[in-house]
């Protein structure tokens, strides 16, 4: 039987980013997401890496810019018993993955460690999560628990934990992706100037720069999917859409 995902639009509420040069209005981006159907695209891609058996169910959204299918691939852990690996190692990777250390609200998304257990929220599931205990350097065991309980659901021989972000990457690739967003802010603000725009050109600025400031400290930032070309490396395209 194949496996089934769902990749829709997960806002349940969405304000893009406005400005009106006339009346000096500057209106935020604002937006809910859904959390339940963050889940159910977390779980429609990781399907389309376990399985080429994959049937996915997807609105309009799922064209819209994601990062390098490659770069989400290697941002996983896999994990067997018995595997010579070290617990920081585990901690530090799950970092990078944008998964976020949380002892006290453990929800999607995020992991608690306690001497050499670590107990991971995978961003695909809602019901489960997964207990990796260790000895030493080495996974000792691997077990799905409940995650309000703890108590255990099963013992697995393998677990492939993947990002908790479709715009995970690589740092070098981040820091090429920081270079080139400030190379093209830098020639929109040129722009806004030299059009005598100069509301546009400081709201541009202030916005991009805060962005890059983010995306250095924490890897991401509020409308990262804005920069998707940026950190995948992709060259600019143009369209044009015809209204009939």
């Amino acid at each position: 039987m194949p496996k089934y995902g769902y990749f829709i639009s997960y806002f349940d509420y969405y304000q893009p980013e406005a400005y009106i040069a006339s009346s000096d209005t500057y209106i935020e981006k604002d937006s809910s997401v859904n959390d339940e159907i963050d889940k159910l695209r977390h779980s429609a891609t990781a399907s389309l890496f376990e399985s080429k058996d994959v049937i996915i169910v997807a609105s309009v959204s799922c064209i819209y810019g994601l990062g390098d299918p490659i770069d989400y691939e290697h941002q996983t852990i896999s994990l067997r018993p018995e595997m010579k690996i070290e617990r920081n190692q585990v901690l530090k990777k799950l970092v990078d993955m944008q998964y976020t250390r949380n002892e006290l609200d453990f929800k999607r998304g995020t992991f608690r460690a306690k001497g050499d257990t670590i107990e991971i929220y995978p961003a695909d599931e809602a019901e489960t999560a997964i207990r990796v205990e260790f000895w030493d350097d080495e996974v000792e065991k691997i077990s799905e628990i409940n995650p309000l309980t703890g108590k255990t659901i099963a013992t697995r021989d393998h677990i492939w934990i993947f990002p908790n972000s479709h715009y995970v990457t690589t740092s070098d690739k981040m820091e090429r992706a920081l270079q080139t967003i400030e190379e093209e802010m830098k020639e929109r603000v040129a722009y806004f100037k030299e059009k005598g725009k100069l509301i546009e050109a400081q709201r541009i600025e202030e916005r991009t720069n805060f962005d890059i400031e983010m995306m250095k400290e924490t890897g991401f930032c509020q409308g990262i999917e804005n920069y998707s070309r940026h950190i995948s490396g992709r060259e600019p395209r143009f369209c044009a859409i015809y209204f009939i």
